[in-house]
């Protein structure tokens, strides 16, 4: 198991992720703005069964996929240095959807995922906003995807939870958002902080063990925004 990582996460909580695998801590410079430079959901698309890599990811980073065996697609377009050149590989794939503002999205992403069923929001930070669970569940800071989702046809039984940003960390920022503090493997869910800190923590927590989700939180202390916690 690869977990990706920022290298600014907390030591604490690299700690407790060392645990479940190998951890890849990412860190870059030049390529996009020092708040989410070294954050996974920047440069890297996961979805069931790929996995799409900006092309101006370091080449260090590519030789450990590649040490680690994991089959990987390289996008077409690089990170850039702001938004929305910075937002083309932050995009949500679920086993049946892929959610994005698609007016930024890499083509690599949307001709690989071409089977699922494209939803488009207007919000470019779409995996730092969105925590998609199983069964169609999921948590976002972000009133547009909200809607959207919630709006989508009943058929797809989504059901969701809508949350302030208000009170989770991000360098240089008011706040950041709640998809980019957490990461999931199997039935747990991986916080970087402790609920016990979000003014909204216990509608989370309520919602999350509902679903069965067993709730790691890898430091007791403010919810910090480090752009996703992925398993490969």
């Amino acid at each position: 198991m690869l977990i990706i990582v920022d290298d600014k996460m907390s030591p604490g909580a690299k700690q407790q992720l060392s645990l479940h695998g190998d951890l890849m801590l990412l860190k870059t410079e030049g390529i996009t703005y020092p708040a989410i430079s070294g954050h996974p959901d920047i440069f890297f698309c996961q979805a069931p069964g790929h996995i799409i890599v900006a092309p101006n990811l370091p080449e260090p980073y590519f030789q450990k996929l590649r040490i680690h065996g994991i089959d990987f697609i390289t996008g077409e377009l690089p990170v850039g240095p702001e938004y929305p050149s910075s937002a083309r590989y932050n995009a949500v794939a679920t086993s049946e959807l892929l959610i994005h503002n698609f007016r930024h999205t890499d083509f690599i992403i949307t001709r690989t995922l071409e089977d699922l069923h494209p939803v488009h929001v207007d919000q470019g930070y779409c995996r730092c906003n969105l925590l998609a669970m199983k069964e169609g569940h999921f948590i976002t800071s972000d009133q547009g995807i909200y809607k959207v989702l919630t709006g989508l046809h009943p058929g797809l039984h989504l059901d969701g939870v809508p949350v302030s940003p208000d009170g989770i960390q991000l360098e240089g920022f008011p706040h950041g958002f709640f998809g980019g503090c957490c990461g999931i493997l199997d039935d747990k869910i991986f916080i970087h902080g402790s609920l016990d800190h979000f003014p909204e923590g216990e509608k989370v927590r309520m919602y999350l063990e509902d679903l069965g989700y067993e709730i790691v939180e890898l430091f007791d202390g403010p919810l910090m925004d480090v752009g996703s916690i992925l398993f490969v």
